[in-house]
C-alpha cells in the first residue's frame, strides 16, 4: 500500500479489541459485584436509565457534526447512482434483514427483532471510515450520509413498526406480545436521534460562522470525535454489568447473531457494487455507495432498542455485538474493494 493511503485511526483500527475489553469489565462487575445492577438501575426514570441516555445521545452526536449537509445537493447530480443507493439501501437492504432475521433467530425472538432494528438503521458514522481506506469518494459519501440520517429521523419510527408489527405477523411469527406503538419509536428515535441531530447541525453552522469551516474540521471534529466510542464502550460496560452472571451462553449468543450479519454485510456491499459498475459508476462512487449500503447505524440500534425494549433486553444485547462483528466483518470487505478495483476497474 502507498504511504499517501488514508488509513484507519488507531481508535477505529482496534474498535473491536476496545469492545471485548469492554464486554469483559462489564461481565467483571456484574459477576463480582451482584449489587452493581441496583445500583445502575437506581439513576433510571420509567424504563429510560438516565446516565445511560446521555451516553447514547453523546454516542450518536459527532458522527452527526462530520455530516456538511450542504453537500447532500452533490448526490442529486447523479440520479441512477442515487435511485439505486435508495432502493438497495433503504428496500432491499432492511427486507434482507428480516429474512436472515427470522431464518436464522426465529427461536431467539429477542434477537431476531433486535437484528431487524439493526437492519433498517443504515449507516453514518463508520462509513466514512471504510469509505476513507478503500479510497471512497469522499463528497458523494457526505451526500448519502446525510440523506440517510435525514430519513432516519422522519422515517425510522414507521419503519420500525411496519415491520415488527405488520411484517413479523405476515410472516407466521406471532405470539411476541411486543405491544409498541409508532409513538413510542417516535419518541425514542426523537430522543436518541433528533437531540443530537439538532445539536450537531446548530453547532455546524454556528462554529462555522465564528470560527470559519477549517477550525471546525481541523479542530472541532477531531475534538468530539472519540465520544463516540467512549460512549459506545461505556453502554457495553453498563449492559454488560447487568447480565453478569447470565453470560454463561454468551460465546454461542453472539455466534447466532454474527452469522446472519456477517451475511448482510457481504451480500449488500457486493450487490451494491455489482449494480454500480453495472450502471457506469467509477471505482470511487461504487465504493461509497458500497460501504453506505452494507454498515449499519448501531448505536440507534442500541438506542432505540434500550428505549423501547430496555436495557436487559436481548434487542439491546443484539445491538452491542453488532459492532463487534462490523469492524472486522467491514475491515475485510476494505480489501475486497481493493481486489474489485484490480478485477473490474
Amino acid at each position: 500500500m502507498k504511504s499517501s493511503k488514508k488509513r484507519i485511526k488507531f481508535l477505529d483500527k482496534y474498535l473491536t479489541v476496545w469492545i471485548f475489553i469492554a464486554i469483559i469489565i462489564g461481565i467483571s462487575i456484574g459477576y463480582f459485584i451482584p449489587s452493581s445492577s441496583t445500583f445502575i438501575n437506581s439513576f433510571s426514570s420509567g424504563t429510560t436509565n438516565i446516565p445511560l441516555a446521555i451516553g447514547l445521545i453523546l454516542m450518536m452526536y459527532p458522527p452527526l457534526t462530520k455530516i456538511d449537509f450542504s453537500k447532500i445537493t452533490l448526490i442529486f447530480e447523479k440520479p441512477k447512482l442515487l435511485a439505486s443507493s435508495f432502493v438497495i439501501t433503504w428496500i432491499i437492504g432492511p427486507f434482507l434483514m428480516f429474512l436472515l432475521a427470522t431464518f436464522f433467530l426465529r427461536d431467539y425472538p429477542e434477537y431476531m427483532t433486535g437484528l431487524i432494528i439493526i437492519g433498517i438503521a443504515p449507516c453514518i458514522a463508520m462509513v466514512i471510515v471504510w469509505n476513507e481506506s478503500a479510497e471512497g469518494n469522499r463528497e458523494l459519501t457526505a451526500g448519502l450520509i446525510g440523506i440517510n440520517s435525514l430519513i432516519q429521523v422522519f422515517f425510522f419510527s414507521l419503519y420500525a413498526y411496519f415491520y415488527l408489527e405488520v411484517m413479523l405477523p405476515l410472516f407466521g411469527i406471532k405470539g411476541l406480545a411486543l405491544n409498541i406503538t409508532i409513538a413510542q419509536i417516535a419518541t425514542t428515535v426523537g430522543i436518541y436521534l433528533g437531540i443530537p441531530f439538532a445539536f450537531a447541525v446548530l453547532s455546524r453552522y454556528s462554529i462555522q460562522r465564528f470560527m470559519g469551516k477549517k477550525w471546525f474540521d481541523q479542530k472541532f471534529v477531531p475534538f468530539v470525535s472519540p465520544i463516540t466510542l467512549l460512549a459506545l464502550l461505556f453502554t457495553i460496560v453498563i449492559m454488560f454489568s447487568l447480565k453478569g452472571e447470565m453470560i454463561v451462553d454468551l460465546p454461542m449468543d453472539v455466534v447466532r447473531v454474527a452469522i446472519p450479519l456477517v451475511i448482510f454485510f457481504t451480500i449488500m456491499f457486493l450487490l451494491m457494487f455489482l449494480v454500480s459498475k453495472k450502471i457506469g459508476a467509477d471505482y470511487r462512487d461504487s465504493v461509497a455507495l458500497s460501504f453506505t449500503a452494507a454498515g449499519n447505524n448501531f448505536e440507534l440500534a442500541i438506542a432505540v432498542s434500550i428505549g423501547v425494549f430496555g436495557i436487559n433486553s436481548g434487542q439491546a444485547f443484539a445491538g452491542v455485538i453488532g459492532p463487534l462483528v462490523e469492524v472486522p466483518a467491514l475491515i475485510l470487505l476494505v480489501n475486497v474493494a481493493f481486489w474489485l478495483k484490480r478485477k473490474l476497474y
